[in-house]
């Protein structure tokens, strides 16, 4: 029988990455705990403060896209250690520049805490093993088709609207 606390602990993870790659800063502050802290590969504070470099820094790029892969949750109690494998695609114009146009691997080192709403990150490690620049690279489509947005049209937030109500 599958554990509800590490699938909830697991489902938080790739609620923020969504939230990132969508540009949602409400989600993205929704899974840090009330006094949670993030340390990124040029930032490290509280989570509102994340969340306030995240506003400058995500809409400079035409898009994120975050992969996740191994995902390991131990629990004891109201506190939980997580570590989770994944990968990150980010690009942006001009499409030569290796600053916007690069794929990063990381593991997120969590400390999760459960709280009324939840478990939701006291503490993250966005720990970066490795950064490949994928400047040059991008293609345009080959053809017609849905299409990744960072608004409420993306094909996502129609359909569980269409579908949910919401």
């Amino acid at each position: 029988m599958p554990d509800p606390d590490r699938r909830e602990i697991h489902e938080t993870v790739l609620r923020y990455c969504r939230a990132v790659d969508r540009l949602d800063f409400d989600g993205i502050r929704a899974v840090y705990a009330e006094d949670g802290v993030d340390h990124h590969t040029g930032f490290s504070g509280t989570a509102d403060a994340y969340v306030a470099w995240l506003r400058e820094l995500l809409p400079a790029l035409d898009g994120t896209m975050h992969l996740v892969g191994n995902h390991l949750a131990e629990i004891d109690g109201d506190h939980a250690v997580a570590e989770t494998y994944g990968t990150a695609v980010h690009w942006g114009t001009p499409g030569s520049d290796p600053r916007r146009n690069f794929t990063s691997g990381f593991r997120y080192v969590d400390h999760f805490v459960r709280t009324a709403a939840g478990w939701r990150i006291r503490e993250r490690f966005a720990v970066r093993e490795w950064t490949r620049d994928d400047s040059g690279r991008m293609l345009a489509p080959e053809g017609d088709g849905p299409r990744g947005r960072r608004d409420e049209q993306d094909p996502f937030a129609v359909l569980r609207r269409s579908v949910l109500g919401h």
